[in-house]
């Protein structure tokens, strides 16, 4: 079988929710010791988990881990970011020594953190963190031509799997997106403009901080890239070639895997949810198993996040990525499952 193949029979695997168990949840809600509804979208969390688990009470996840996909990208010389493209290898040496964010809050919520390498321009030295599965050094300009071929673009779907499914395996209960490639919000507002039929100039955010000329010729370059692909939204794996990043493609087999093994996988920023795009085009259902971590400051999440029909646990008006947003949401999408599970009912306490 082609990797193309493998990546098709992957998404077919994903399973609908239980809705029983949805329905089983929400009676259980009205049975707690509290007023109906007031715990407000805590409540819509917990019920999300039961029908991932098929079980209510859901299980509380206990073992989170965050996968930082990296890669770099060839459109990064057209000027879309002020930042050298030798800072996304010194991010991944600073993820690898604990010294990032991404780090900081992992150690905050006890989340495991892993690094994969689906294509970073220079060679990296090994390390316990780092998992090695690079497709190729870097994408091409996808204002010039398809940023990676479609078995590209397959095998990094196929190297994001690969992790989630070698993590799930050993104990981990709930996955967050992370990704780190300077540049990579071009080929998350290319995806998303593709994705949601939404202008290139209102998806397309600041990235790194770039200033106002440097935003207009990046909306530009995401124009010329939409009318030289003309994207094919029923070819959801040929506009992720075209316009996409590796990590993007790594994050999407992340997604996919989770849904499969029915693991909660919290998105963090813009390149996860625009990333959640290309998954739920391969395979709808897989968009049930997923939780917004967080709101973007960048101006295609939204668009992404109401396309996917989900709501963000919070807005804390961040747009760092690693990770970061989805980590923080961790607390939240376990004490959805707790009070489910935890709480006493009214007959329990002698209530009528």
């Amino acid at each position: 079988m082609t990797l193309e193949g493998r990546v098709l029979e992957l998404a077919g695997e994903v399973g609908p929710l239980d809705e029983k168990a949805t329905a089983r949840a929400r009676e259980r809600h009205l049975a707690l010791t509290k007023p109906p509804g007031s715990l407000g979208r805590l409540e819509d969390i917990g019920v999300r988990l039961s029908a991932m688990a098929g079980e209510v009470p859901p299980p509380a996840p206990e073992e989170p881990a965050v996968v930082i996909c990296a890669g770099d990208h060839g459109v990064l010389a057209r000027g879309v970011s002020p930042w050298p493209k030798e800072v996304t290898a010194t991010m991944v040496e600073n993820f690898c020594a604990g010294g990032a964010a991404a780090n900081a809050i992992a150690r905050t919520i006890g989340a495991r953190i892993s690094i994969l390498d689906v294509g970073v321009a220079a060679g990296l030295e090994r390390h316990p963190l780092l998992r090695t599965a690079k497709v190729r050094p870097g994408t091409d300009d996808l204002s010039r031509g398809p940023a990676m071929g479609r078995e590209d673009a397959a095998k990094a779907v196929m190297s994001g799997a690969g992790i989630a499914e070698e993590l799930i395996e050993s104990g981990v209960d709930l996955l967050v997106t992370g990704d780190m490639g300077i540049g990579n919000t071009t080929p998350a507002a290319a995806l998303i403009s593709a994705f949601t039929g939404r202008s290139p100039r209102e998806v397309t955010g600041r990235g790194t901080g770039i200033d106002d000329k440097t935003l207009e010729l990046k909306v530009g370059v995401i124009e010329e890239a939409l009318r030289l692909h003309e994207p094919d939204l029923d070819d959801p794996l040929g506009t992720l070639a075209a316009l996409g990043g590796l990590e993007h493609a790594a994050i999407v087999g992340l997604i996919l895997m989770g849904a499969v093994y029915g693991v909660p996988v919290v998105l963090d920023g813009i390149v996860s949810d625009s990333a959640a795009l290309v998954a739920c085009a391969l395979s709808t259902d897989c968009v049930g198993y997923l939780v917004a971590g967080h709101l973007s400051a960048e101006p295609g999440a939204r668009v992404a996040l109401e396309h996917l029909g989900l709501e963000a646990v919070f807005d804390l008006r961040m747009r760092l990525g690693e990770g970061t947003g989805g980590l923080l949401a961790v607390p939240v999408v376990q004490a959805g499952a707790r009070v489910l599970r935890e709480m006493a009912t009214m007959e329990e306490m002698g209530i009528g």
